[in-house]
């Protein structure tokens, strides 16, 4: 099999203009979950004001109109909840759909696992790449649950927080002149500079190790890089203990405002464009109601395209933040949707949509589209840190995964039944520039490999 896309599929073509629409930020804003176990689900009250009824023709019919998704609530679950309060789900015959809210992303793989008749879910809201390591048994004890990826929920919305003690050390988006500052941290302070993100092997765990490897520090040596809850992160922050956190609003914004540190950079900054959460959903609950899998499909690709226009941003924050969301104050949320963020150690703020949470398009093409050549970039990365060695041994088998795991075929399908214009005609987005000049090429991932200094392959 060959190691990668072919290079006549690398373009990134669109059947009509992907820009048609503004865009609104991508992000991830939102209340950090709950350190319980327990999940709540959004009652299903009346849609905050229902789109027109569009016909369902027979062939759509759904086979049927339940599913529960989970979700946690940080802004890239924002489509979800949009197209359960805004009627979109109903539109298209799902009317029976459950956002359930997920304690910790540890339990959202847990109620996957049992799926929705043993009382958890069938799918919903995943960091990168947890769908295909479900799939594989490879974070659930060898009990494989295969799943499918079936769109990219958003973009953007992380960022790198620092303690406020490092101000002025050059702890910015290049930390090359701070390596010596951070390695030799052991010795001037008496334990490593430490570093946290809220799930290993995952979204946040890469954008830190990228930035840090990026600037000359070898995340796995030279600190120590930990999995730990935001609110313990916060504290250690406050208190000293704690250097770094790889997180997604509302935590930059509180951690700013509460005076304890200073974003250093943004993952917007980090990768443009970058693929951030998806949309993945148990294969056996797809493989009996691909219908229904589709009219899901539909319904979310339109609250993403709702959530992109900036005229709805006000609304959508009054949504998500309410009681039955994130429940928190809507103003903690108001910031980033826009795109601002307050950046420290002498860095000009950022006003921009286009670096906050995007959903439907950005700058480069569809944000909704779940490129196989996203997935292979995430695989890769794990092969480059060494995670998982004895399931993911080369490119070739991350290649095959993917190819079990993406469903792009069904976005497809999707949107062209919707009549949705900017659908990719390729499977992969193409080469992919980093803020340090770094460059992954789908068609050959090994050359990116080679090309990093810091690695454990």
């Amino acid at each position: 099999m060959s190691h990668a896309f072919s290079s006549s599929r690398r373009k990134f073509l669109f059947t009509a203009s992907a820009s048609a629409g503004a865009v609104l930020l991508k992000g991830c804003v939102g209340n950090p979950p709950s350190t319980t176990a327990d999940t709540t689900t959004a009652p299903a009250t009346s849609p905050a004001a229902s789109p027109a009824a569009s016909p369902v023709g027979s062939t759509e019919t759904p086979e049927t109109p339940n599913i529960k998704l989970g979700y946690l609530p940080i802004v890239e679950s924002a489509p979800l909840i949009v197209a359960q309060q805004k009627g979109f789900f109903a539109k298209y015959g799902m009317t029976g759909v459950e956002v359930s809210k997920q304690a910790n992303w540890a339990s959202a793989r847990d109620n996957v696992t049992i799926g929705s008749q043993g009382g958890g879910i069938d799918g919903g809201q995943w960091q990168m790449p947890m769908p295909h390591l479900l799939s594989e048994g490879i974070i659930t004890n060898g009990n494989k649950i295969p799943m499918y990826v079936l769109a990219q929920l958003n973009t953007h919305g992380n960022g790198i927080a620092i303690a406020n003690a490092h101000a002025g050390k050059g702890l910015g988006l290049d930390i090359t002149n701070a390596a010596d500052y951070i390695k030799g941290f052991e010795a001037s302070q008496g334990r490593k500079f430490k570093a946290a993100f809220t799930f290993p092997n995952a979204n946040q765990d890469f954008w830190i190790r990228y930035w840090l490897a990026a600037g000359g520090v070898d995340p796995d040596n030279d600190i120590d890089l930990l999995t730990v809850p935001p609110p313990e992160t916060v504290q250690g922050m406050r208190t000293g203990t704690m250097d770094a956190f790889s997180t997604g609003d509302p935590w930059p914004y509180r951690i700013v405002a509460d005076d304890i540190g200073f974003m250093s950079t943004l993952t917007a900054e980090i990768w443009p464009s970058h693929p951030e959460e998806y949309l993945a959903i148990r294969a056996d609950w797809v493989d009996a109601n691909p219908r229904a899998t589709k009219a899901l499909l539909k319904a979310i690709m339109e609250a993403q395209q709702w959530c992109d226009q900036p005229e709805n941003r006000a609304e959508l924050v009054q949504i998500v933040s309410g009681r039955d969301f994130f429940n928190i104050p809507a103003d903690i949320l108001e910031p980033p949707f826009a795109g601002q963020y307050a950046m420290g150690d002498g860095k000009s703020a950022i006003n921009d949509f286009k670096k906050g949470p995007l959903y439907w398009t950005d700058t480069v093409g569809s944000v909704s589209y779940p490129y196989k050549s996203h997935d292979l970039w995430f695989l890769t990365e794990s092969i480059r840190w060494g995670f998982h060695k004895g399931a993911l041994q080369d490119i070739d088998t991350a290649q095959q995964i993917i190819d079990r795991v993406n469903r792009e075929d069904l976005w497809r399908e999707a949107a062209q039944e919707a009549g949705f214009s900017g659908i990719p005609t390729d499977t992969s987005r193409g080469v992919e520039t980093f803020f340090d000049g770094v460059k992954f090429d789908p068609a050959n991932p090994e050359a990116y490999l080679n090309s990093l200094k810091i690695k454990r392959v």
